[in-house]
């Protein structure tokens, strides 16, 4: 990714700089009278309904909106647009269903983990809680290297330098006030995107009327539009089964679901969120849209910002910055909150009972965040990490959630069909450049596998890791 130096890199830096410790000072002078486990990790179970959908709002949306739903629409199409716009807002509606009921039913749980923990017993427990550690810590990445990529687009930032800053900042205000100071960074750093991202659709609109808009699309790149074009459906269902399964684990979810004050005001929240997220997420795909059709050489990854410097101003460089810090660093706090949470609550259990858990959380975050650091200075593909992390949460959706709601499956029906369906999809899993996959084309040749499946192996692998473990428990149900 080449950079088109619109700002300086000294002033990139200033940005970065104010940005972020401005919501290091801001959050810590805020949580000094909440410094109790209980606020760290739930916020005293007393977040309001404005409260909680601007933090679930501000946590969803990270720096990945900026390129993958655009990234995802230039090949494929607007059922990836729309597949991408409702797997998105799927978990705040599932979440109004499975937040209430688990919030019933264990009313004393501060994490997904620990509700498992309670209805499958401590094997399918460890597995989850590796599970979900793991999605997490690539989502993190993912964030950070996001926000690298974008600034040294924009000012040809070393990598390593936006990655160090953004990730400092958010480990000393995240660890100093857990989940309270979160929601409350949230609520300034929803104010800064949404300002940002209604002022970027608007410019774009009246700088390209004539270009943003379906008719456009339709004259230059109608398969994009088509009920004929099969990425259309493969691509849509895809994202929709990624995004929808991966964050019902997402433990920064689970954190603001039994955050909230009362049902009522969870329900509220969830539901606002969902008519916030939808639009925007759809929009930015749409955006993808125009951009592939005006250009069918620009950078996929790119789309969003092809369009938006096409005058190459200033200020407007200077606003992405603004944009992008803001929405990284309320995923970033989340995700770290989140998995120092599923440390202080549930590492005792999975490793032993003899440790101090505030001690050993602070230290896995301070190894995960060097981790980080190094991975997200190479640069890899954001939506491949993406996808990488949501294949692994996609074999274990349907068996957990299902698993709830059967007393006839037991935990080792449910590990072993996880198992199964993430073994399964790893192997259809395409490899970087979406040509092959570990089966089709490194196993066995591509020519043994019908056209359909070798030219849709993303869509294949998310199907069978999804769909796999259902059809093992049925089968063992059976015998």
């Amino acid at each position: 990714m080449e950079s088109i130096n619109l700002i300086s890199q000294i002033n990139s830096i200033i940005i970065i700089c104010l940005i972020s410790l401005f919501f290091v000072v801001l959050g810590i002078f805020y949580s000094k009278n909440f410094l109790d486990l209980n606020n760290y990790l739930l916020a005293n179970r007393s977040v309001k309904t404005i409260s909680l959908t601007m933090s679930l709002v501000a946590s969803a949306l990270g720096t990945w909106v900026l390129f993958g739903p655009a990234s995802a629409a230039t090949w494929g199409g607007i059922g990836a647009v729309i597949g991408y716009a409702l797997g998105t807002a799927a978990p705040f509606f599932f979440l109004i269903y499975l937040g209430k009921t688990f919030r019933t039913k264990y009313p004393q749980a501060k994490t997904l983990i620990e509700v498992i923990n309670l209805h499958f017993g401590n094997q399918l427990y460890k597995f989850i809680f590796i599970l979900s550690t793991f999605y997490m810590i690539i989502f993190l990445i993912a964030e950070v290297t996001a926000v690298s990529l974008l600034v040294r687009y924009l000012s040809g930032n070393d990598l390593w330098i936006t990655s160090l800053i953004v990730l400092s900042c958010s480990i000393i205000y995240t660890l100093y006030g857990g989940l309270r100071i979160s929601i409350f960074t949230d609520k300034i750093q929803f104010i800064f995107f949404a300002i940002l991202l209604v002022f970027s659709f608007f410019y774009l609109f009246f700088t390209l009327p004539d270009h943003f808009n379906f008719n456009f699309i339709k004259q230059k790149k109608p398969e994009l539009l088509s009920l004929g074009y099969i990425n259309n459906f493969t691509a849509g269902l895809t994202f929709f089964i990624a995004v929808a399964a991966t964050n019902l684990f997402h433990q920064g979810n689970w954190q603001r679901v039994y955050a909230a004050q009362n049902n009522k005001t969870l329900t509220y929240s969830l539901t606002l969120s969902l008519l916030i997220v939808t639009p925007i997420v759809f929009m930015m795909g749409f955006i993808g849209l125009v951009a592939i059709s005006q250009n069918e050489n620009v950078n996929a990854d790119l789309a969003f910002f092809y369009l938006i410097l096409q005058k190459q101003n200033l200020y407007i460089s200077g606003m992405l910055i603004f944009l992008s810090i803001s929405l990284a660093i309320s995923s970033i706090d989340t995700i770290i909150n989140a998995i120092s949470s599923l440390i202080i609550v549930d590492a005792k259990k999975v490793i032993s009972s003899e440790l101090n858990s505030i001690k050993l959380s602070n230290a896995i975050i301070l190894a995960l965040c060097l981790i980080t650091f190094i991975v997200s200075s190479k640069g890899l593909s954001i939506l491949y990490l993406f996808l990488l992390a949501d294949l692994f949460c996609c074999s274990a959706v349907i068996s957990v959630f299902y698993g709830f709601y059967r007393k006839d499956i037991n935990t080792k029906q449910v590990i072993f069909s996880i198992t199964i369906g993430l073994i399964s999809g790893l192997l259809f899993f395409p490899s970087p450049n979406f040509t092959q996959s570990l089966l089709v084309g490194l196993i066995l040749p591509a020519k043994y596998f019908p056209t359909f499946i070798s030219e849709s192996l993303l869509f294949v692998s998310f199907l069978v890791a999804t769909l796999l473990p259902v059809l093992v428990i049925k089968i063992k149900k059976i015998f």
